[in-house]
Formats: C-alpha cells, sequence, structure tokens
C-alpha cells in the first residue's frame, strides 16, 4: 500500500504539477467509505471478517495491476488513475471495518493492549520500509514500483486467508433501520468514544501534510524520489521509537490528558515541518509528527475496541473509518486544495496550529476523555468484549 502511494504521488505531480490532483488522489479513496458505511458495518459483523479482508486486498491487487498497465501504456491519464483508486477506495470501505475488528476476536483481552502495540508497531513498520521502497523501486523505474506492490498484495491475500477462522459473536436481530444504524447510535451514546475519534478526525484533517510532501521534496527541500521516500518514512521512524518506549513505559495513568496533549504537539511538530526549508529540520520533525500520533492512535485503538461489544465492532469500526478516511483521504483534498490556492508552506504550518487548537476544543466539549485514567477496560468496570463462538 505504501510502495503504491508513493509512485502514485510522485508520478501525477511529476507528470502535471498539479497539487489539487494529490488532493482528489485522497478524496476518491475518502468518499466510497462514506457512501458504503452502513453496508461494510454490517458486512462485518455478519459475515467472515478475514473473508472480506482477503477478497478486498485481492480485488485492490487487481487495481493496482490496472495502475501498472498505464504506467506500462505511458497513459498515465489522471482520470483513469483517480477512477482506479475511486474501486480501490471501495475495497478499502469494506478491508477497513473487518481489519479493525478482527483483531480482538483473536487475542485474549487481558492481552489486547499489547497486540495493539504489535498491530500498530507492524504498521508504522511498513510506513517506514514502503515509503522509502517506494521511492527507491520508482528511481528504477515505475512499472518495478507498482509491480512490487502487486506481488506484496497477492502475497497478503494469502496470509489473512491462512489466520484460522476466530469466534466470531454473529448479531442474529433481523436487519432493521436500528441495526443499520446501530453503530452511529453506539457511537452517539458513548461521548467517550466519540470525543476520541472526533478528535483524531479534526486534527488530522487539518494537521495531515502526507499529500503535500511530493512537494516539499522536488520543489522546497529538492530532495527527488529518494527523499520523498525519506520524509514518507520518517513518521513512521519516531512512531516505531515511541512504540518501544511505550512497551517498556506503558500508559498507567492519565491516559485521557495524555491523548489530548500528544495531539497538541503533533500539530506543534507538523508547523516546524511545514515552515522548515532545512532537511534535517524538517525529518526531525516529521519523527516527532509520527512518535506523538503513535501516542494517540495507542490509546485511541484500545478504548474504541475495548469499549465497543462485538456484535455491533464492525458497524462502529465502519464509522471509525469514516473518521479515519476524513481525516487521511479528506485531509489529502484540504490540503491539495488549500496548497494549489496558497502554497505548501502555508496551507502545511496552519494545519499545525489548528490542530493544537482543536485539541483544547475537544478536550473542553467532551470533559470526560480527560478524566480517563487508565486503559484496562471501562470505568464502570463492564466487559463488553468477552467472546463467544458463532452461534
Amino acid at each position: 500500500m505504501q510502495i503504491l502511494s508513493t509512485a502514485i504521488g510522485w508520478q501525477v505531480y511529476d507528470e502535471t504539477g498539479n497539487a489539487l490532483l494529490l488532493g482528489l488522489i485522497g478524496l476518491v479513496q475518502f468518499l466510497p467509505a462514506v457512501i458504503l458505511v452502513i453496508p461494510a458495518g454490517l458486512a462485518s459483523d455478519r459475515i467472515g471478517r478475514r473473508f472480506i479482508m482477503g477478497s478486498a486486498i485481492w480485488l485492490e491487487m487487481l487495481c493496482a495491476a490496472v495502475i501498472l498497465m498505464l504506467a506500462i501504456t505511458r497513459n498515465f491519464d489522471p482520470l483513469w488513475v483517480l477512477g482506479t483508486l475511486t474501486i480501490f477506495g471501495i475495497c478499502r470501505a469494506f478491508y477497513t471495518p473487518a481489519a479493525s475488528s478482527l483483531a480482538v476476536n483473536l487475542v485474549p483481552r487481558e492481552d489486547f493492549p499489547n497486540a495493539v502495540s504489535w498491530n500498530t508497531g507492524s504498521w508504522q513498520l511498513a510506513h517506514i520500509a514502503g515509503p522509502a521502497a517506494g521511492g527507491l523501486l520508482y528511481g528504477i523505474s515505475a512499472s518495478t514500483a507498482y509491480g512490487s506492490a502487486i506481488a506484496l498484495l497477492l502475497v497478503a491475500g494469502f496470509l489473512i486467508f491462512s489466520i484460522p477462522k476466530p469466534p466470531q459473536r454473529i448479531e442474529t436481530e433481523p436487519t432493521s433501520l436500528s441495526v443499520l444504524l446501530g453503530g452511529f447510535s453506539y457511537v452517539w451514546r458513548e461521548k467517550v468514544v466519540l470525543g476520541a475519534i472526533s478528535l483524531d478526525l479534526f486534527a488530522v484533517l487539518l494537521g495531515g501534510a502526507v499529500a503535500l510532501m511530493p512537494i516539499y521534496a522536488r520543489d522546497i527541500l529538492e530532495l527527488g524520489p529518494q527523499g520523498l521516500g525519506l520524509l514518507r518514512a520518517s513518521p513512521g521512524i519516531g512512531a516505531v521509537i515511541m512504540l518501544l518506549l511505550l512497551t517498556r513505559f506503558p500508559v498507567r495513568n492519565h491516559a485521557g490528558v495524555i491523548l489530548l496533549a500528544t495531539v497538541a504537539l503533533f500539530g506543534l511538530s507538523t508547523a516546524i515541518f511545514g515552515a522548515s526549508r532545512l532537511a534535517w529540520l524538517s525529518i526531525a520533525a516529521l519523527m516527532l509528527v509520527g512518535a506523538f500520533d503513535m501516542v494517540s492512535v495507542y490509546i485511541r485503538e484500545i478504548i474504541l475496541q475495548l469499549w465497543t461489544p462485538d456484535e455491533v465492532r464492525g458497524r462502529v469500526n465502519a464509522v471509525n473509518g469514516i473518521f479515519l478516511g476524513a481525516s487521511n483521504e479528506l485531509g489529502e483534498f484540504r490540503a491539495g486544495l488549500m496548497a494549489a490556492i496558497w502554497g505548501a508552506v502555508f496551507t502545511v504550518t496552519a494545519g499545525g496550529l489548528a490542530a493544537i487548537f482543536v485539541a483544547g476544543l475537544v478536550g473542553k466539549a467532551f470533559p470526560g476523555l480527560a478524566r480517563i485514567k487508565t486503559l484496562d477496560g471501562r470505568p464502570d468496570g463492564a466487559d463488553v468484549s468477552r467472546e463467544t463462538k458463532p452461534k
């Protein structure tokens, strides 16, 4: 995924010089998650999550094959690319809630925080190796980068289907409007969950800078495609370092305050990157971006998964997928649109400062979030994630 996104972002901007197209790449991948939130979430709760994940991965592989053919035939038309990425976004709309929900079915509750660390750590390692590999492979040729992504997606599908079928609590209630909207209802009732995912939505929506990294790599820092891979990998490097610290010194108290503080520091680091014209300072700032984001992701993920009943977890994760998609893909569109009007430097710097404001605003709007102490479960002690075998 990271190889593919790095190569596409570079080739689109290198051939068109259009910052708005970088934003549209994010938008067309986000919209399917909004349109399909109800069927995708319900499918995750009613159909095997492993099957959905594997099928989606292999469909994504076919989309990558189309991108490869466009590159080989030298017909890298932005409309064809955006159309293919729209289908890619449909696959992600189904994949995301299933993947987010599966981990709780695979590990005991008492081991789940540790599983979040491993899962998030592997995700961050991909954000280190993927962009770096994408930049290096694209330096050889675009076809090499896209072909490598296809091969890895093929392997990923086989690995997912190799997972033994896990227990999953299947809801047998007849499909109704309340069932379809169960994810939205739960998130609205649980204000702490709503506050946690809203914090991510607005902070990354305003403070995300990934879409504009090709501009920084080519025009501002003058680092080339290999430099783009290094910039894309830097947040992941910072995140892995923070993960090692979290493994040694886990969050045991004041989790809510730490969550809000790290989001504010995420915004400050983003603003420093936006204003920097020095490669070493930009890389250091991006490492801090990844480190602080790692803490907030770790805390939010544990809150979301352990506080949600398994029979509705897929639909809740589908709703969370909209928030994540809005913060990432829609945030990329916002960044591309603003950069086309005011330039990349203003867009990233102002966005980082706005993320600091968001952390303070969410802390005021959801006071229960700041009062969270530990991450070992709900304050009322209710065990909502105990798994049973399918009925």
